[in-house]
């Protein structure tokens, strides 16, 4: 039998490191054009996802992985990559935010509550109460609509 000519992982990691930063470009250009069928097949690998998430087994494969990846990973990786990213990220993300949060704002401004009371006074959780039905139910009625998870 003949063996495959493997390279080294200091060979593979190198240029792997040195040649997928090229490809920015192909992700920036091919990327979008993608979300239509990435849409598409993620709706339509629903069971197999219920099916994934519901696995005798989930319990043990969800540890191990963040057992594998590790604390000191999850920390190098908040700080190599992350802390440089989050400002960004959340620029980005903004307009989605606002969009997402105003159903939301709306909900809570539209609610009848009780009068507040005097500091500490039970009769106060009524108030908090109000909101959680009203935003939980506005949340049900989303997610049944398909307007949000």
């Amino acid at each position: 039998m003949v063996k495959p000519t493997v390279k080294s992982v200091e060979e593979a990691g190198s240029k792997w490191a040195e040649e997928t930063p090229r490809r920015a470009s192909y992700y920036e250009k091919y990327t979008p054009a993608a979300a239509g069928k990435w849409e598409a097949n993620t709706v339509a690998a629903a069971a197999t996802y219920k099916a994934a998430v519901t696995a005798a087994d989930i319990d043990k494969r969800f540890s191990g992985g963040v057992k594998r990846a590790g604390a000191a990973k999850f920390s190098r990786k908040v700080t190599a990559v992350g802390v440089a990213r989050f400002g960004p990220g959340v620029t980005a993300a903004a307009p989605d935010y606002r969009e997402r949060v105003a159903p939301y704002l709306d909900e809570i401004a539209k609610t009848d509550l009780p009068e507040r009371k005097a500091r500490g006074d039970p009769a106060n959780l009524a108030r908090v109460e109000k909101i959680a039905t009203a935003l939980h139910k506005k949340r049900i009625a989303a997610i049944v609509a398909g307007v949000t998870s």
